[in-house]
């Protein structure tokens, strides 16, 4: 199930590193306007179409019962970008780019586009889930709920060491050449998906699984190049790539310009305030955001915070869709939250 890809037109957009003209935000929707919307936007390496896993009939999110909106996040190569913008905001140009961007742009095309009133959930995996938080923070009289799904309200320093992995993998490579670059630069990218892969699934998967490359790649280094190169090489764009990683390495939402100035920089005061109610789901094993951050999350926001912990080996790929097990138990949990009080 696929509906068609629309752009919303902002104009002159500012971002967290400057302003670009005719900014715009690629989305989709799937259902009726009249039901309770819920905000569902991608991830890092996502494109839309990756968010149907979650979206169809009889899945967790059910377009017969939900009016459900799909977000590109800005640099993804689907809204506005490195790789689409025209000079001079092209490339190495384009500005930084924070959550905060992402959530006032889907807002707005929430309000004045799609003219909805509430949300009813915001959810999202990984990168989309720091935007549920976000959203919890930043409009907090717009929504009811959130399910941030492998994800945290703050990038952790731990996970912030490791992006610095991938992006310098990425940015000192000769054929980026500083983000100036007319062909693609096979090796950077490579480079970069080779750290990547690294801390994708966990030390647990790759014990009880990782053999099993074997029955279809004749050994590991063939496993990484087709699974995690090819997938990089063919669908993103190396600029795209690190200015996306820069929104996920700064996220935070005690530092959105909504909070009050008191609470800057204070977390747990932050989650504190959070009106709506949260299903906060980590994986057991995901080396990007342990279940550790989650359950000191979830103890600032207090009775209107649930832990709700995914039993899996796969790491952080287990909240985007990777096996049906787990894919499974998120819907499950997913569907009791949307439909209890």
């Amino acid at each position: 199930m696929s509906e068609e890809t629309k752009y919303y037109q902002h104009g002159r957009f500012s971002f967290a590193g400057g302003s670009i003209p005719n900014a715009f935000t690629a989305y989709r929707t799937y259902g009726d306007s009249k039901n309770p919307c819920i905000v569902f936007p991608t991830c890092y390496g996502a494109k839309l179409d990756s968010q149907l896993y979650l979206v169809g009939a009889g899945k967790a999110l059910d377009p017969a019962k939900y009016f459900i909106v799909t977000f590109a996040l800005f640099s993804n190569g689907e809204s506005s970008s490195p790789s689409n913008t025209p000079e001079p905001h092209n490339g190495p140009y384009f500005p930084a780019v924070s959550y905060e961007d992402n959530i006032n742009a889907q807002y707005a095309v929430l309000t004045k586009e799609l003219k909805v009133t509430k949300i009813k959930c915001a959810i999202g995996f990984s990168m989309g889930g720091q935007q549920a938080y976000h959203w919890a923070v930043m409009y907090p009289d717009f929504v009811e709920k959130f399910v941030p799904i492998c994800g945290s309200a703050r990038t952790s320093p731990h996970n912030q060491c490791f992006l610095e992995g991938p992006r310098i993998a990425l940015s000192v490579s000769k054929d980026y050449n500083n983000g100036f670059y007319t062909t693609k630069p096979e090796q950077g990218v490579r480079a970069f998906a080779r750290v990547y892969s690294a801390w994708a699934y966990g030390q647990t998967w790759y014990r009880e699984f990782g053999h099993l490359y074997n029955g279809k790649y004749t050994d590991l280094n063939d496993f990484i190049r087709s699974e995690w190169e090819a997938g990089f090489l063919a669908s993103w764009d190396a600029n795209d790539m690190l200015t996306m990683l820069r929104t996920w390495q700064t996220g935070d939402v005690s530092k959105v310009k909504s909070v009050a100035p008191a609470l800057q920089g204070d977390l747990a005061g932050v989650l504190s305030t959070i009106s709506a109610k949260g299903l906060i789901m980590p994986s057991k094993t995901d080396l990007y955001f342990p279940p550790e951050d989650s359950q000191n999350e979830v103890a600032a926001m207090g009775a209107n915070a649930t832990l709700n912990v995914i039993d899996s080996i796969w790491g952080h790929k287990a909240g985007g869709g990777a096996n049906a097990a787990d894919t499974e138990f998120i819907s499950k949990s997913v569907r009791e939250f949307l439909e209890s009080a």
